[in-house]
């Protein structure tokens, strides 16, 4: 890697792995590598971009909108509009967070709680009995992505062409930066007609209690939203709803089969299910890293920020900064407070953390009543991929039910 020095930063050294790649090694442990950022300085500068290493570097640039803004435009997602409400800085951000944050607070959120306990069972039903699941594949991604449907009134027939939109979204196909953008591009045209699509007949028909006639017939401040603000909430949605969750779960769940005594108790005691959740969050951080941009020169923790800069908020490394956090390198279920930022900060924190609580909480909850004991098979190596930090190929081993 090639670097430049810069006054009041530490440039990354070839050691040093930077938002992307895919190192293995790194994206199964990468805990010492945030160490070792943190160790250098509280902002590293790499090919025009910094990238933040401590939590007081992370909030200095979430908490500010007006310098750090989120407004991307089409990078690097390949959209033509920015998703809303992600890349939506203030003051137009707060018109569409009124209308979100209430339909995501935590207490509509826990009505789904018997629903997602449902999904859970049926999930475990198909395998319970074999001694062995892929849990990628036969739990982890199918669980979000069935309530996200429900939730947003979409058929689950759908659900193969919306994981190949997110597939496409977040792995593109081509091995340069331009080939990616391209792909990008072209699956973001394909989400755009699939929901201008949907949007058009869902017009003609009778509102339905969903996520998605709430959007059609809500309006903030006497306005009514135009079928783009629609489909760009939509589009952000498919990406938060299937993705980030299954990242979660599959990460976790290698953790505790790779921990026995934290999965036991689990097992032992479910009322720790609430903080495992959120200490599993803090360590694993399976959304590593968030992206800002500059709007002014400015400075953080005495590094010079250059407008123009994209500035990597490293959520990973804030999340282990021994500053923050009394013995960072342990899991500790009962760890209180956990002031972690997995869900990221400021205006732009993740809307639908409510709904990933929940969903994660009951899967713990009702898996480890049914299948207590599993292990990860002889030989496993985890696949991970790039970018959401995720186990591609997670396969569990169990004792049958039957």
């Amino acid at each position: 890697m090639t670097t430049t020095p810069d006054a009041g930063t530490q440039e990354s050294d070839g050691d040093l792995m930077v938002f992307g790649g895919n190192d293995q090694a790194f994206l199964e442990y990468p805990q010492p590598h945030y160490a070792m950022m943190r160790s250098r300085r509280p902002l590293l500068r790499v090919n025009g971009a910094v990238q933040t290493t401590t939590r007081a570097a992370l909030d200095a640039a979430l908490r500010n909108a007006e310098v750090y803004s989120s407004g991307i435009e089409g990078a690097p997602l390949g959209v033509e509009r920015p998703l809303i409400p992600l890349q939506i800085d203030p003051p137009e951000h707060r018109k569409y967070r009124k209308l979100l944050d209430p339909l995501f607070a935590p207490r509509q959120m826990a009505k789904l709680e018997p629903q997602i306990a449902t999904q859970v069972n049926e999930l475990i039903d198909r395998f319970a009995d074999k001694g062995s699941c892929d849990f990628t594949n036969e739990f982890a991604i199918p669980l979000p992505s069935t309530i996200f449907l429900r939730l947003f009134g979409l058929p689950i027939s759908e659900l193969p062409q919306l994981l190949e939109f997110n597939e496409r979204t977040q792995r593109p196909e081509g091995s340069t930066s331009d080939e990616h953008l391209a792909s990008r591009q072209a699956n973001a045209r394909d989400v755009y007609h699939y929901f201008e699509a949907v949007i058009a007949e869902r017009r003609r028909e009778t509102p339905r209690d969903d996520l998605l006639s709430t959007l059609l017939t809500a309006d903030v401040d006497g306005e009514r939203l135009t079928d783009d603000e629609v489909v760009d909430i939509s589009f952000l949605m498919i990406l938060a709803g299937l993705d980030t969750i299954t990242d979660t779960l599959t990460c976790s769940f290698k953790f505790l089969a790779e921990h026995p005594g934290h999965r036991q108790r689990i097992v032992d005691d479910p009322s720790i299910i609430a903080s495992a959740v959120e200490e599993l969050l803090r360590w694993e951080t399976p959304v590593m890293t968030i992206i800002r941009v500059a709007q002014a020169d400015a400075e953080i923790e005495g590094c010079p920020v250059r407008n123009g800069d994209f500035v990597l908020a490293c959520l990973g490394s804030a999340n282990t900064d021994e500053k923050e956090f009394e013995n960072p390198d342990e899991v500790i279920f009962e760890r209180n407070p956990n002031r972690h930022i997995a869900f990221g900060g400021g205006i732009h924190r993740c809307l639908g953390s409510h709904l990933a609580r929940q969903e994660l909480r009951v899967a713990l909850r009702e898996w480890h009543r049914r299948l207590p004991q599993y292990d990860l098979p002889a030989g496993f190596v985890p696949e991970y991929s790039d970018g959401l930090r995720s186990v591609r190929n997670l396969t569990l081993h169990f004792p049958s039910e039957s």
